[in-house]
């Protein structure tokens, strides 16, 4: 069934590939993203041309997930037009390359606010709109690196990215009993066709890495990211991650994956995962809240 679906960050990489294959799959979808009459009015043009050269329902809409305000026009915007969201697609985040200790504790905090705040402040404008209608499906983007193999000078996304996969299982087993289902997307590393490093950092991050690079971590980012190539399959297809999302949101209910791993390096995250789920379901099982790993429609026995 057609379904109304919101995909923030959609401007590139993940979310524009996964936006672009979900419309063309059927489906109503809001390719949110900031700066829609600024930098990204180029790519509002593009998904209306996309829009219109394959007869899909593409739309943009403007939503800066560091911002309440903007969030929840951005939602309010999606529901006055379509009168629902049935899916939102926690995609939105943000790359930073380079030593650890680097990083000031305020450029730590800007990595959390977009990857880790931003899904909090979406979710208190959707959520209630979901459980009110007593259904929807919410799809983060994760990372293989919150439970796989880590290589050094990412610290401060895949911190982000684990703290958001935590808050993800929670919600999931929050949500369960108004029938609103969770999936996890785990791609792994992709080195082409997503941005990741070329977006990587601001322009204040680079320069105090740079510094750092300089002297006691000379050449040491460039050995990092040529071992990153040397594990990444040439043949890596990064539209495989939205093909992922799409089969999800097109399953029904009830046959969602909990998690879906996307893995070209095969870096052990689906291993990881797999105990650690677990692990989290026996808990629930000992404290009889067992109930809380199988979301329900309303009124099901």
């Amino acid at each position: 069934m057609k379904k109304v679906i919101v995909v923030t960050g959609a401007s590139s990489g993940f979310g524009r590939l996964a936006a672009e294959a979900l419309a063309n799959a059927g489906h109503t979808v809001y390719a949110s993203m900031r700066a829609t009459a600024g930098r990204n009015a180029p790519v509002v043009a593009q998904m209306a041309e996309f829009s219109r050269h394959n007869g899909v329902d593409l739309r943009t809409v403007e939503l800066d997930v560091q911002s309440q305000e903007s969030v929840d026009a951005g939602i309010a915007r999606v529901i006055g037009e379509s009168g629902r969201i049935d899916v939102i697609v926690h995609n939105a985040g943000h790359m930073a390359f380079g030593p650890a200790e680097a990083f000031s504790p305020e450029q730590y905090a800007h990595l959390y606010d977009v990857n880790v705040l931003g899904t909090q402040r979406v979710n208190r404008a959707v959520l209630p709109h979901m459980r009110e209608r007593r259904e929807g499906l919410v799809v983060w983007v994760s990372s293989s690196s919150s439970a796989g193999g880590t290589p050094p000078y990412l610290a401060p996304y895949f911190a982000a990215k684990a703290a958001m996969d935590a808050i993800a299982v929670q919600y999931a087993r929050e949500l369960a009993r108004w029938g609103i289902e969770t999936s996890i997307i785990v791609p792994g590393a992709f080195t082409s066709g997503t941005n990741h490093f070329s977006h990587a950092g601001s322009p204040e991050d680079k320069g105090v890495v740079a510094a750092y690079e300089a002297g006691p971590y000379a050449g040491f980012g460039a050995q990092i990211q040529k071992a990153f190539a040397a594990i990444v399959p040439p043949e890596a297809d990064v539209g495989l991650v939205a093909e992922a999302i799409v089969n999800v949101v097109d399953a029904p209910f009830g046959k969602r994956p909990f998690r879906v791993h996307v893995d070209p390096t095969q870096d052990g995250a689906d291993v990881g995962f797999a105990v650690l789920d677990r692990v989290r379901a026996e808990m629930l099982h000992r404290v009889g809240l067992s109930d809380l790993l199988a979301p329900r429609r309303h009124g099901d026995a």
